[in-house]
Order: C-alpha cells, then sequence, then structure tokens
C-alpha cells in the first residue's frame, strides 16, 4: 500500500518555489511503462501550463489544495471555456477530453492535483503543444500567462 502524507504537499511546494518553472511533482506510478499513470502536482501562481492538448488520452485531475483556473480553447486559441476547481468552488475535479486544447493556471501559490492518464507513457505522442501559444522559457510568457488570467470565453489567447 502507498500512503501519500499531508506533508507531502508542503515539501513538493518548496521544490516548486526553487524551481524556474513554479512547479513540482511526485510520481505515484512506479514507472512509464504503467497502465495507468498517477501523480500530484503543485503549483504556483507563475507557473506555466503551455496550451496543450493530449490526442489520444483524456486526464482526469483532482484539486488537493487551493485552486486553479482551467481555460479550453479551439484550434485558433480562442477560449471555448473558463471553469474555477479547487477548494471553496463548487467544483473539485475536472476531466479533459481527448484532443482538447487546454490549460491550467494555479489561483495561489501551493495550489495542488492529482492527475490521473492513461498509460503507459510515450513520449512521441503525450502532448502537442499549442502553435499559437509561446513556449516554455519564451521572454513572452509572463504577458501571455497575464493575459491568460484575464481571458474569457470567445476572447483570443495570443
Amino acid at each position: 500500500m502507498k500512503l501519500l502524507p499531508r506533508a507531502l504537499l508542503d515539501d513538493l511546494a518548496t521544490q516548486a518555489r526553487a524551481s524556474p518553472r513554479g512547479r513540482a511533482h511526485y510520481n505515484i506510478h512506479a514507472s512509464p511503462e504503467e497502465r495507468v499513470q498517477r501523480f500530484v502536482v503543485v503549483a504556483h501562481r507563475n507557473s506555466y501550463f503551455r496550451p496543450h492538448r493530449h490526442l489520444t488520452k483524456a486526464e482526469l485531475a483532482v484539486v488537493l489544495r487551493g485552486a486553479f483556473d482551467v481555460l479550453t480553447f479551439d484550434e485558433s486559441g480562442t477560449v471555448t471555456a473558463r471553469y474555477t476547481v479547487g477548494e471553496n468552488c463548487p467544483e473539485l475535479a475536472f476531466e479533459v477530453p481527448r484532443a482538447t486544447w487546454h490549460t491550467l493556471m494555479a489561483r495561489d501559490d501551493g495550489s495542488a492535483f492529482l492527475e490521473v492518464k492513461e498509460g503507459p507513457y510515450d513520449p512521441r505522442s503525450a502532448v502537442e503543444f499549442a502553435p499559437w501559444a509561446p513556449a516554455e522559457g519564451d521572454t513572452s510568457v509572463a504577458q501571455f500567462l497575464a493575459r491568460l488570467r484575464s481571458l474569457a470565453p470567445g476572447q483570443r489567447g495570443s
């Protein structure tokens, strides 16, 4: 049996604070070959999850602490929906259907979620990044992330 202590979230928050990406994760699954991939992610407000999609797999996330804004997009980068999920919200989890462009943004430093995806993990097909969103590390990421925080359905991200 694997037990995940609450202190894990604090440890990951400390790691995320020291990470240039503003986030840290902990794999629950033992290997990329497992048929179910399970991991905990802790993110700070400055963490950028580049808009992306998974062409062959859905993903489920249950918010464990804090809250996240989750946005979905059409092919051109127009927001199709916006949700706030987590503590003090009506929703505590979200499932993104396969082939859906999406991103999420932590509303508070140290926000955490448990993610579950089908395995095995194949880096060649795991994720497709949106061509209309800047790559992680690009100088325009901070400005793009700030814009994402204010977008409503019907508005374009780029």
